[in-house]
């Protein structure tokens, strides 16, 4: 039997176990960044298996070390969503949370972080139980706060980069709407840079039936939303990539009054610094110069926040991850991920250390029945998703750990 097999070996007793910790985190979401029982969870199970575990910046590391040989890292996120969950599984969140308007929502698992932990818990229960095996040392980051983009940069300004050894190569995965079973790679940029903006633009407040008296930004911030839809239209190359969302309008609070405010909270993503970079600048120059023409009284204020950078992954780490998957799985269960319009703060770390890295994709639905991530729908299979994402972790990391890798 070849290493790898011999590490995986352990997966049909394991599975049973796997299985019932996904469902308690899936059943147990916590808000990004407050991540306490998840953290707990995790803590018990990896000493449980004998690991030391190092709490950082809200989020957990263990280190298996193994002799000589390469050091693989792999991250796994932990936090929920504010999404009221509506799967109807007998494991299904009941949990809540304050949402940013203060009113109170459901919490869920709504982006498949319970599935991220649960396999890497898993990866690391098969590595720890075979280290004559694989050589080298394997390192599990569970990392808080990636859906506002704070969890990495938390990690890394807690001290990661000089409380493990740095790694060689640095892994991701994300389960995602493919089919189940199948895994997605691909060279070069995969997933976008994301940036959320805050912009407040000011009026002058008045009666409602004396308009003319005031400046009224409900109008102000509808002149806009509709001029920002005609960047991507008619400012961005069509060989170009990029996404404008106003996903928020806020203003005023009863009918009969004018405003002296209005809130826009504005979301763009892109593949190319350049392009984000002419996007920004459009988004600013429309916003000043509808204020002026709308006689604003004071000039508009831009907060820039959750932001993501570019996921790109390295060409060499990516061509030998693939073809351990595909040597491993089949050629038919390897795909083209292609590009992912979601952000990801995974390359956070890894470009702390200067580490190249590889993201990959792990479908969990039925064949032409994904359910997109964020939705309150979203319910990946336990099978045989769960299984490929550990899976996945182990052929990886054993492409760099396993003796003949060397």
């Amino acid at each position: 039997m070849n290493p790898l097999d011999q590490v995986l070996e352990a997966m049909a007793r394991t599975r049973s176990e796997r299985e019932a910790c996904y469902r308690d985190l899936h059943s147990h979401p916590e808000p990004s960044m407050r991540e306490e029982r998840t953290r707990a969870v995790v803590t018990e199970r990896l000493l449980a298996l004998g690991c030391e575990v190092v709490e950082l910046g809200g989020g957990l590391v263990t280190v298996l070390a193994n002799g000589d040989g390469p050091v693989v890292l792999h991250r796994a996120d932990m936090d929920g969503l504010p999404v009221t969950e509506e799967t109807g599984l007998p494991y299904a969140s009941t949990q809540t949370t304050v949402d940013a308007t203060g009113a109170e929502v459901g919490l869920m698992h709504a982006c498949g972080h319970d599935l991220h932990v649960a396999c890497l818990l898993g990866a690391v229960e098969l590595l720890a139980s075979r280290p004559d095996a694989w050589s080298g040392t394997f390192i599990a980051v569970f990392q808080p706060g990636e859906e506002i983009a704070a969890g990495g940069r938390a990690m890394v300004d807690a001290g990661i980069t000089t409380r493990v050894p740095r790694p060689d190569v640095a892994f991701g995965q994300h389960v995602l709407s493919h089919e189940a079973g199948v895994l997605g790679t691909r060279v070069g940029p995969v997933m976008s840079a994301g940036d959320s903006i805050r912009i407040t633009v000011f009026g002058k407040g008045s009666h409602g039936s004396m308009p003319h008296l005031g400046v009224d930004p409900v109008v102000l911030a509808a002149s806009i939303v509709l001029r920002l839809q005609t960047i991507v239209a008619r400012e961005i190359s069509p060989s170009d990539f990029a996404v404008v969302t106003v996903g928020s309008s806020r203003a005023g609070s009863t009918s009969n009054v004018i405003a002296d405010h209005a809130t826009l909270l504005v979301n763009l993503r892109t593949y190319d610094t350049g392009v984000r970079d002419q996007v920004v600048a459009a988004i600013e120059r429309i916003v000043r110069a509808e204020c002026e023409a709308s006689g604003s009284p004071r000039p508009p204020t831009f907060e820039y926040y959750e932001q993501y950078p570019l996921t790109s992954n390295d060409p060499d780490v990516t061509d030998t991850v693939t073809a351990a998957f595909r040597a491993h799985l089949g050629a038919g269960r390897v795909v083209d991920l292609g590009r992912v319009p979601a952000s990801e703060d995974f390359s956070v770390i890894p470009d702390a250390f200067g580490t190249p890295y590889t993201y990959w994709g792990v479908g969990g639905f039925p064949p032409g029945a994904g359910v997109p991530n964020h939705s309150p729908l979203f319910a990946p299979l336990i099978q045989p998703t769960l299984d490929a994402g550990t899976e996945a972790i182990v052929v990886a990391a054993m492409a760099y750990l396993a003796p003949e890798a060397a």
